[in-house]
């Protein structure tokens, strides 16, 4: 059986990021994807879409990333789900000792290994750990011959 695709929601406000993005997530075959251009919807397509991670630009329009992902961290539904931050405000360097918040960041341009690496590594990070149970003892009696 074949693992469900991944959902992910991809906010930057400028419409060719989150096609290019689109385009090469989901040519892996692993992922589903949302484009979300402006800032002031992506709640609403995160409540629509249920993304398993949000990928956010810092520097958009009306809401930039920081007070988004604020946002995502306030509603119950979405706490948990991993942010990721792409932006070109920091170099490749910066973004790797940079974790402010708990949140990964990502310089643009980012290369294709690096962006899959990185959705890879938050989306383990994050799973949901399944619980240990104990197999159920056997009830049946046994007899030594």
């Amino acid at each position: 059986m074949s693992n469900p695709k991944k959902r992910i929601l991809v906010v930057d406000d400028e419409p060719p990021v989150t096609r290019g993005i689109r385009r090469i997530l989901e040519d892996t075959g692993e992922f589903e994807v949302r484009e979300e251009n402006r800032s002031t919807h992506a709640l609403i397509a995160a409540r629509e879409f249920l993304p398993n991670l949000i990928l956010l630009d810092v520097k958009m329009g009306v809401v930039d990333g920081g007070e988004l992902a604020s946002k995502f961290r306030e509603n119950s539904r979405f706490r948990d789900v991993p942010i990721v931050f792409l932006t070109a405000l920091v170099t490749r360097e910066e973004a790797i000792k940079s974790h402010p918040g708990g949140e990964r960041f990502l310089a643009k341009p980012v290369k294709v290994e690096d962006l899959i690496a990185c959705l890879h590594e938050e989306l383990i990070k994050h799973a949901p750990h399944p619980v240990e149970t104990k197999p159920p003892e056997d009830s049946t009696p046994h007899f030594a011959y």
